[in-house]
């Protein structure tokens, strides 16, 4: 496989795991550290990294809205228990 059509199926497989996180709103960040030991905000996180090792402009903000779907404040106002 070439490292293009590797990057293409990486960047597909990140954009249905932010997908299925965005649709599974009833699982808690604390349930997704004890079962995989990572959550929505360690993804967002590692979202931040990579765009800052490309040279892109971003906030830890930013890139939680794009992880969550919306902004993290009125994620934890209407999701979190």
């Amino acid at each position: 496989m070439d490292q293009q059509t590797q990057t293409e199926l990486e960047a597909a497989a990140f954009r249905r795991l932010v997908a299925h996180l965005q649709e599974r709103k009833d699982v808690q960040n604390i349930d997704l550290m004890n079962l995989a030991g990572f959550c929505r905000n360690c993804l967002s996180k590692w979202y931040l990294a990579a765009a800052e090792q490309q040279g892109v402009a971003m906030d830890y903000d930013a890139a939680r809205e794009h992880v969550y779907g919306m902004p993290y404040d009125e994620w934890k106002e209407k999701y979190q228990k």
